[in-house]
């Protein structure tokens, strides 16, 4: 019944009407005759009563008319069925009318809107036949008579209809602009959510490989400790680099958590060499094929995607793969598309890395952001990780 107002326009609607009330009110109380035909006579005292009363209904419906649209509509009625009662003719206060009718189109709930669209219709057909035909008009209503009622009709249909229709273009422009803002937080919140996936994607990627490494170092160096000293140094020297590198990249991706600032450096095809080292450095025996090799620069998103495949496929080899196995990775630069494939021996009856952790989801959902796809598979004790990524932008 009620709708939901600031305080504000509560206020600005009571000033509305009382200031109408006192426009209106005074105009009421003249002693109309003759007027349109029409022989209204009442003394002073009658006339300043209804025009009080008149004045008081359409003023108290034109305050309502936004908080409660049905209520001023019910009440806009009242005081027209108690205008033609005391037989009075239309008058300044009937202007509040058409606020009310705006009210309903633009405000009302889908009932409301139509009771208003309705008001329009029967309201213009009661005004005629009450100018026309009714008991106050001295001539009544004839075959002369006929077109000028007609006209009337016409007429105050168009006008009522015209405060009702500009309502209802008001409540659609307001209807879409709340589709669009809706829309627009919607589409935000998928944005946001697809950084915070990709964010813990690189996350997962930077420390599960920097701990992959850091791990087969420190087993080395324990291992060496006692045997070959400076082989246990070397293993310490770089677990300390691999762990500062993977601490910047911690810092840079929670920096863009807190700051929802642009993706920051990434890795490109240029960094692989040192991925490479990296692997070396933990005891993988890594052999490299790049053939044919990148004509020019690639897209900085197929760079991206080639590097972080790369570096999640060799941290299962680290993690999975069979001690002392070789590890093949190849690269095929072709002018439209690359191909990447990395192949390490696994243990017999070891887990197999397409089934633990989201380490192939990862590398698979890299792929297809950049219109790619990829497989992992494992056949003879040899898992194999496959992708084919477009150069270019993804179709």
């Amino acid at each position: 019944m009620f709708r939901r107002l600031k305080t504000s326009q509560i206020v600005v609607d009571v000033i509305v009407a009382v200031g109408f009330f006192v426009i209106a009110w005074p105009i009421e109380t003249i002693t109309v005759t003759g007027a349109l035909g029409f022989e209204y006579r009442l003394g002073s005292l009658g006339s300043v009563l209804a025009g009080l009363v008149i004045a008081g209904l359409f003023s108290g419906a034109l305050a309502l008319r936004r908080l409660s649209p049905a209520l001023a509509l019910v009440i806009a009625w009242v005081g027209a069925l108690a205008q033609m009662s005391l037989g009075r003719p239309p008058g300044f206060a009937d202007v509040a009318i058409f606020g009310v009718l705006y009210a309903t189109a633009a405000y009302g709930s889908r009932t409301v809107y139509w009771a208003g669209f309705a008001s329009a219709l029967v309201g213009a057909l009661v005004i005629t036949v009450y100018l026309t035909a009714g008991p106050m008009y001295a001539g009544g209503l004839s075959w002369q008579t006929l077109p000028l009622a007609l006209v009337m009709l016409v007429a105050a249909a168009f006008a009522l209809g015209l405060s009702w229709t500009i309502g209802a273009l008001v409540r659609t422009a307001v209807r879409a602009r709340e589709n669009r803002d809706a829309q627009q937080r919607a589409e935000a919140e998928t944005a946001a959510e697809q950084e915070r996936v990709r964010i813990a994607r690189d996350m997962h990627d930077v420390v599960a490989h920097s701990l992959a490494v850091v791990i087969a170092q420190a087993d080395g160096a324990r291992y060496a400790a006692a045997a070959d000293p400076a082989v246990a140094a070397g293993a310490l020297a770089t677990i300390s680099t691999t762990a500062r590198s993977a601490l910047a990249d911690v810092r840079l991706l929670l920096g863009q958590l807190r700051h929802r600032q642009g993706d920051g450096p990434q890795p490109t095809i240029a960094d692989l060499e040192e991925l490479y080292a990296q692997v070396r450095t933990a005891g993988v025996q890594l052999r490299v094929d790049v053939d044919p090799a990148a004509q020019g620069e690639p897209p900085a998103a197929v760079q991206l995607a080639v590097y972080r495949i790369l570096q999640e496929a060799l941290t299962n080899a680290l993690r999975h793969g069979a001690p002392g196995g070789a590890v093949d990775v190849r690269l095929a630069w072709l002018p439209d598309h690359v191909d990447v494939e990395v192949r390490n021996p696994v243990e017999p009856g070891a887990p197999a890395p397409a089934r633990v952790g989201h380490g192939v989801i990862g590398m698979r959902e890299r792929a297809q952001l950049a219109g790619g796809g990829l497989d992992a598979t494992e056949e003879a004790a040899v898992f194999t990780v496959r992708a084919r990524l477009p150069i270019g932008d993804p179709a």
